[in-house]
């Protein structure tokens, strides 16, 4: 079965299944029809569905044209799990969050599981992306697949390789970022290595799934404790008149043993804010106390209300409160010249001035209308700077700083700037950093 399935895939007449059509499996299901793969795409929101049934992109940097051409190859997305029976190669690419305790929310895998297993048969490879704790596969996925009475590793295949991806960043793309994949057994990881070899430039193998679990976790662990480590060090540089990015810059100048981290407003996206987590949850079933993880996620977290505090010291040197002020505040997705908002700390910005009383607004050239998303509802869009506009405001708070600012436009008409990406120079009058 293993030879059959690895031929398929090697000849590219294996079908693709991709489940879970966002920021991960979007991207993945165009590089498999890139290549020459029949692509089925599963997703449980239908309106996601509808819009690539119209051919459209609802993801800021793909293109309709990548849509249509996905469709010219045969892709074809929908809710009906029903179809994957008729794949071969099952990828998942759902979140996984955190509860209201900021333990691992395993929901959606495990819901995903729960909607393939009656569909599961000899031949099929599920390969898990989204990101977990070690064991997860093992654990989680092994024996809901096992309980069909297929044989992982003999007449079906688990593998375990975690997605990487940096929206926004122009000089990576899904084919050149080196593959992590592990597998349950050696015959797992064999058929691993052939599903990712044929659209990924260089695929990493690595001795379990555990290892694979964990190497993604250490990626964004790295990220999350250097990010605290300068926002840190940023307070410290604030109390004492130092503009810690003149700092950065100095430091980063240095040919070895320094890789420059900036810091900013608090952490975002679908990884960073929420993966340091899984491994600190998973760590107590084995006694260990995760100090400096949680110190990090502490720092990262406190951003927000430090960034609050400097808009709000800002604002009295004008004789002015938060409460009753308009604020604007510049980006809304979690990071510059992208569409993606999940776990933006310009939202939580956005509540915290709103719910001490300030008028709040926001400007994104990349999101014109506030969407509905989990925890927070504003009523908001997009306003367009101008003179006028600007002069409105009794601050600008500038959160994430898009390329597609006019900079000198905004530091030229905000009564009071206060700067959280160190754009700025802070020996210009109405500009505070923070």
């Amino acid at each position: 079965m293993k030879n059959q399935l690895i031929e398929k895939l090697q000849t590219k007449s294996a079908v693709i299944g991709i489940i879970g059509l966002g920021y991960v499996g979007l991207p993945l299901v165009l590089r498999y029809a890139q290549v020459g793969y029949k692509v089925i795409g599963f997703d449980i929101d239908q309106s996601k569905i509808d819009c690539l049934a119209d051919g459209k992109s609802y993801i800021e940097r793909i293109t309709q044209s990548e849509i249509l051409t996905a469709q010219d190859q045969g892709f074809e997305a929908t809710t009906d799990f029903s179809q994957v029976s008729n794949v071969d190669a099952l990828i998942i690419c759902v979140p996984t969050p955190l509860d209201k305790f900021r333990e691992p929310d395993l929901s959606y895998i495990l819901g995903t599981m729960k909607s393939l297993v009656p569909y599961l048969r000899k031949g099929h490879v599920v390969s898990l992306e989204s990101t977990t704790y070690p064991g997860t596969t093992q654990e989680e996925l092994l024996p809901r697949m096992e309980q069909t009475g297929l044989k992982v590793g003999q007449d079906t295949f688990l593998v375990y390789s975690p997605e990487r991806e940096d929206p926004g960043n122009p000089d990576f793309t899904t084919q050149t970022i080196p593959k992590v994949c592990s597998g349950h057994t050696k015959a797992c990881l064999d058929v691993g290595m052939a599903l990712y070899g044929q659209v990924v430039d260089l695929v990493v193998p690595v001795s379990s799934t555990q290892a694979a679990e964990m190497t993604k976790l250490l990626e964004n662990i790295h990220r999350a404790v250097n990010i605290g480590l300068v926002n840190e060090l940023k307070i410290i540089a604030d109390k004492m008149g130092i503009d810690i990015h003149e700092v950065i810059k100095a430091a980063a100048t240095k040919p070895f043993g320094f890789v420059p981290y900036y810091p900013g407003p608090g952490l975002g996206g679908h990884c960073i804010p929420i993966d340091p987590f899984y491994l600190t949850w998973k760590a107590k079933e084995f006694g260990v106390h995760t100090r400096f993880i949680e110190l990090a996620g502490e720092i990262n977290s406190a951003m927000p209300d430090y960034v609050v505090a400097k808009v709000m010291e800002a604002l009295n040197r004008k004789q002015k409160s938060v409460s009753g002020s308009k604020i604007l505040v510049l980006g809304i997705a979690y990071k510059k010249n992208i569409d993606d908002m999940r776990e933006s700390p310009s939202v939580v910005l956005l509540q915290k001035l709103q719910d001490l009383g300030a008028q709040v607004a926001y400007s994104d050239p990349h999101i014109p209308k506030f969407p509905k998303i989990r925890n927070f509802e504003f009523e908001l869009q997009s306003v367009m700077l101008d003179k006028d506009s600007l002069k409105s405001f009794d601050c600008i708070l500038l959160a994430t700083d898009h390329d597609g600012f006019d900079y000198e436009l905004i530091v030229n008409n905000a009564d009071l700037l206060v700067d959280t990406r160190g754009r700025y120079d802070e020996t210009l009058l109405n500009v505070v950093k923070s």
